[in-house]
């Protein structure tokens, strides 16, 4: 009897299931629910013309050093000038001892003076018959050795003192007077400070957009942080094959003082205004393809787009291919997104 019942009832919890469900249908007209929309955030694609400012750091150099060797051994008898010691061009910052150059000089004018006598005297004898002309050519040839020997010891006389090339500051000093050195040795370094230079490293994709002349803005942290002007020195033309980057030298100009080679520098560089086509850098999504982008069709729903990226520009990317002026590109909402999923723009702006 029980289980009758049990049964009976069951089969009116059925029915009045099912007439519930009858009745939800009516109301809705038989329609299967519409998907939720998936709320997203748009920028709209346009090219405009932009400047961007990249800031590379680097440590400054002297781009003009020298290294002072000597030409002639021998005592060196005189070094007037210290690391840190400011020199002229045409100053003598080297001076070594030259008895025994002198005493050959000598020796050797002597001998050009003698020769020259001899070859005189036996023109004349050759004029009267009384030598042959190969008396007078072995005369001649006498004396041109003797001058030879003559100006060559002039020369290495003049290598006994060693004179600054330009104006400068001795960086290195290695000997002191009382040395006897080789041929040579290392003696001195002498640096121009008026040559600093910095060089950067800069992306294959900067580097069109840079050019010899261009200005810079310099901040040096030894000097505080104000800024100083700067140019762009040269290009070097080849990259690096791994990094795909170029070396750009980058000169102070004027050299602000206390500036010394070794010091720190943050170089800001500004390039000419270049039509662009920049979205947010979050809008680009990578994976094993490549980048893509997200775009909202005129249906409304999302679409991919694969594209090519360039450089970025504070939060900011440049596309370089893949996309139109005027397409609307997804830049917030990607959790849960789709494909073909509709989706529901909470802005409509440009970026």
């Amino acid at each position: 009897m029980t289980n009758h019942r049990l049964t009976a009832g069951f089969a009116i919890l059925a029915i009045l299931l099912l007439f519930g469900c009858s009745q939800q249908q009516e109301k809705s007209g038989g329609q299967p629910k519409t998907p939720p929309e998936h709320l997203v955030e748009v920028v709209t694609v346009e090219h405009r013309a932009v400047s961007t400012a990249h800031q590379r750091t680097g440590t400054l150099r002297a781009r003009r050093t020298v290294r002072i060797h000597n030409q002639e051994e021998g005592k060196i008898t005189k070094v007037p000038f210290y690391e840190g010691d400011r020199v002229k061009q045409g100053d003598i910052v080297i001076a070594m001892a030259d008895d025994l150059l002198r005493a050959e000089l000598d020796k050797a004018q002597a001998t050009s003076q003698q020769a020259s006598i001899d070859l005189k005297r036996l023109r004349e004898l050759v004029k009267k018959r009384a030598i042959s002309e190969d008396e007078v050519a072995r005369a001649q040839t006498a004396m041109d050795v003797a001058q030879a020997e003559k100006k060559l010891l002039e020369t290495r006389l003049g290598y006994t003192r060693i004179a600054a090339p330009f104006n400068g500051v001795v960086s290195e000093r290695h000997i002191e007077p009382g040395d006897v050195v080789a041929r040579h040795t290392h003696l001195l370094t002498l640096t121009d400070p008026e040559s600093l230079v910095t060089e950067l490293h800069v992306s294959e994709l900067l580097l069109p957009h840079i050019a010899t002349g261009d200005p810079v803005n310099v901040i040096i942290d030894a000097l505080g942080n104000q800024t100083y002007s700067g140019r762009v020195l040269r290009i070097h033309p080849d990259l690096d094959p791994i990094t795909r980057q170029g070396i750009v030298e980058i000169i102070l100009d004027p050299v602000p003082e206390g500036a010394r080679s070794g010091q720190f520098a943050r170089i800001t560089l500004t390039t000419a205004e270049v039509e662009r086509a920049l979205i947010p850098f979050g809008s680009v999504q990578h994976d094993r393809d490549g980048e893509f982008v997200y775009l909202m069709d005129g249906d409304l729903k999302a679409r991919r787009r694969a594209v090519r990226s360039g450089i970025r520009i504070a939060d900011k990317i440049e596309i370089l291919s893949g996309l139109e002026s005027g397409e609307q590109v997804i830049s917030r909402g990607f959790l849960g997104l789709t494909l073909d999923k509709l989706v529901k723009p909470v802005n409509t702006s440009t970026n």
